[in-house]
C-alpha cells in the first residue's frame, strides 16, 4: 500500500538548510523516523544515530569538537534519533551548530520532558521545533480520499489513527493492543519520579472514562487515594509523553463560570480504548458522545497545529451546568462549536455566553459537515 503523505513534510522541506537545528517531536509509533528519514534520503548522504541504541549513545558521550567532527566527517545532514536518551545532547547539539554551520542537524524525540530540559536553554534562537500527531483526518482524506474515509469514520472513533493501525485494519485490535503495552509508558516508567506504575494505570483508566467532562483533581485524589500534588505532577508528565492534553475553560471572570477545572482529552481513541480495553462497535456503547468529542478536539488540535495557528481553544461552562464544548478564540474573536454525533439531536448555546463573547461563529458539529469544523 501507498505510504500516507504527511503534512508537516512539507513545512520540513521548507526549513531544511535554514540555518537551524530541525526538532520533531511527538508520541512513539507516529512515524517520526520515517518520516525525517525519507527527507534525508531526498537530499542525499546522511549520518543517523539512534538514541536507543547503547552503541550510539555511547559514540556521542563527552564527545567534543574535534570527535564529533571526526564522527560526522564529510555528512552534510546528521539524524538524531529518540535524542532524549542521549546525555547532554543539548550542548552537542550546540557545539554542533555553532562550529559546523554547513551540517544540517534533525533530531526526533518521543519524549518532551526529558528533551526539552536538555536543549531548550542550549538551543535558544538555534531550533524550529515541530509537533508530529497519528495520522490526521486532512492526511486520510488526502490518502484514501473523501468517501472511503467517511465510510471508515465508525472504526476510526474507536480505533483510532495511528499508523500501524490506519494500515492495518483488520489487526486493530491486536496491534493496538500491543501498542498501548509495549510503547505507552516505555518513557514514563523510566522517568525517576514515577514511582508508583501502579497508580499511573489507574490514573490514566480515570480519565479516559471522564473524556468529554470535566476533570476535578481533588476528587481523582480522593478515588485513587493519593495526594493531589502526585495526580499534577503524573498528569503533567501524560502530557509531555504525548498521551493526553488539556483543554482549559474560558472565563471572564463572570461570576458564574468555572475557572479551575480542566477538560483532558487523548491524542488517540484508539489508545484511549485500549487503555479501558473496550473495542465494541457503537451501536453498543454508551460513550459515544465522549468519542465523538475527544476524536474532534484531537484532530482539531492537530489542524491547528499544522497550520501554524495562534489562537487559543477553550471550553466554556457555568456552575449552572451551562457548557459549550469547544471555543476558539483568535485576535479577540471568538468561535463556538457543540459536538453531536446524531445530527437529530438539539443543542443550545446560552444566551449567557452569546452575550459574554459574542462568538462571530456557532456551529453544532455532526458527522455530516466535520469537514467545515476540521478545515
Amino acid at each position: 500500500m501507498k505510504k500516507i503523505e504527511r503534512i508537516l513534510q512539507n513545512t520540513l522541506n521548507k526549513e531544511w538548510n535554514g540555518g537551524k537545528i530541525i526538532m520533531v517531536l511527538g508520541p512513539r509509533q507516529v512515524g517520526k523516523t520515517t518520516l525525517i528519514k525519507e527527507i534525508c534520503d531526498s537530499k542525499g548522504d546522511y549520518l543517523f544515530i539512534n538514541g536507543d541504541d547503547i552503541e550510539d549513545k555511547q559514540l556521542l558521550l563527552n564527545a567534543g569538537e574535534t570527535k564529533l567532527k571526526q564522527i560526522i566527517g564529510q555528512h552534510k545532514t546528521i539524524f538524531i534519533d529518540e535524542a532524549q536518551r542521549i546525555n547532554d545532547i543539548g550542548i552537542t547539539l550546540k557545539i554542533i551548530h555553532d562550529r559546523m554551520p554547513s551540517v544540517q542537524v534533525v533530531i526526533s524525540g518521543s519524549s518532551a520532558l526529558e528533551l526539552s530540559n536538555s536543549v531548550n536553554e542550549p538551543l535558544t534562537g538555534r531550533k524550529w521545533e515541530h509537533l508530529l500527531f497519528p495520522i490526521s483526518w486532512q492526511e486520510m482524506i488526502n490518502h484514501f480520499g473523501y468517501i472511503e474515509t467517511h465510510k471508515n469514520l465508525s472504526h476510526h472513533l474507536i480505533f483510532g489513527l495511528y499508523p500501524e493501525i490506519v494500515m492495518n485494519p483488520l489487526e486493530a485490535e491486536k496491534r493496538l493492543k500491543e501498542l498501548a503495552n509495549s510503547y505507552l509508558y516505555k518513557d514514563l516508567l523510566q522517568y525517576q519520579k514515577i514511582r508508583k506504575p501502579e497508580v499511573l494505570d489507574k490514573l490514566l483508566i480515570a480519565l479516559a472514562l471522564q473524556i468529554g467532562s470535566e476533570v476535578n483533581y481533588n476528587e481523582l485524589a480522593n478515588t485513587l487515594r493519593i495526594d493531589r500534588a502526585t495526580i499534577e505532577q503524573y498528569i503533567s508528565l501524560l502530557e509531555k509523553a504525548f498521551i493526553v492534553f488539556r483543554l482549559q475553560p474560558l472565563s471572564k471572570n463572570v461570576r458564574t463560570e468555572i475557572s479551575t477545572n480542566r477538560k483532558i482529552y487523548f491524542y488517540d481513541n484508539g489508545i484511549r480504548n485500549a487503555i479501558i480495553r473496550n473495542f465494541t462497535s457503537l451501536e453498543l456503547r454508551n460513550d459515544v458522545g465522549a468519542l465523538w468529542e475527544n476524536f474532534l478536539v484531537a484532530e482539531k488540535m492537530k489542524a491547528r497545529h499544522y497550520s501554524g495557528w495562534n489562537g487559543r481553544a477553550y471550553y466554556w461552562r457555568t456552575y449552572a451546568q451551562q457548557e459549550i464544548d469547544y471555543v476558539e478564540e483568535s485576535n479577540g474573536n471568538y468561535s463556538s462549536y457543540e459536538f453531536k454525533w446524531s445530527a437529530k439531536q438539539q443543542a443550545k448555546f446560552p444566551i449567557t455566553f452569546l452575550n459574554a463573547y459574542k462568538p462571530i461563529e456557532k456551529q453544532v458539529v455532526t458527522p455530516e459537515n466535520m469537514g467545515d469544523f476540521l478545515l
